[in-house]
């Protein structure tokens, strides 16, 4: 890793410092992190993820996303919403996902939460990209010391999604969410993904 923060890999590629060299994690780097993501339920289950690894690593969770689909309906709000104690209890015994309680507790509530912001429009999308007037914010960091851990974007988001009832989304949380579904795109400038996710993120 060179001083920046950047990667170079055999393809030539240079790359964000975190992907390291995991091919899952490259992948993931490569094809979904930073690109910006409009649809509402792709939302609230990358939100809940982001959640599920506070205190933890990302690799750790991208390792077990599938199990977390699975057992969580494929991220569905409208099926999470009608969980039940019993779902708790099956959830607390599945090692295929992050068994934390409260966790699992905020999943359900934060479902019903995305079908009652659903319900009185324009959306969940709209909700999140509204605070950044619908377009990514460009990031310019050439160096890791360079990028935000939080905002106050990011501080605003989290007020606001407590208040509709989510938990586990502390401004560092949501930060850590906006830079992967492309609310900010905080590629590094060096980074081969960094001109690409700009141009996704340019109006049309």
């Amino acid at each position: 890793m060179s001083e920046t923060g950047l990667i170079e890999h055999p393809d030539g590629c240079p790359r964000c410092w975190w992907a390291g060299l995991d091919p899952l994690y490259v992948a993931y780097h490569d094809t979904e992190w930073g690109v910006p993501e409009r649809d509402g339920r792709a939302l609230y289950e990358k939100l809940i993820l982001d959640g599920f690894q506070a205190g933890l690593s990302w690799i750790t969770i991208l390792r077990r996303r599938e199990g977390f689909r699975d057992a969580f309906a494929d991220f569905d709000p409208e099926r999470i919403a009608r969980f039940t104690e019993d779902d708790v209890a099956r959830l607390m015994a599945d090692a295929r996902i992050i068994r934390n309680r409260a966790k699992i507790q905020g999943t359900i509530a934060g479902a019903r939460a995305w079908l009652r912001i659903e319900e009185r429009g324009p959306g969940f999308a709209h909700f999140l990209w509204d605070f950044v007037d619908g377009r990514p914010i460009q990031g310019t960091a050439r160096t890791r010391a360079e990028i935000a851990t939080e905002t106050p974007v990011s501080r605003a988001i989290g007020k606001a999604l407590k208040a509709e009832g989510f938990s586990f989304c502390g401004p560092t949380i949501v930060h850590a969410f906006m830079q992967a579904v492309g609310m900010v795109n905080d590629h590094l400038v060096g980074c081969h993904r960094h001109g690409p996710c700009a141009e996704r993120g340019r109006p049309r």
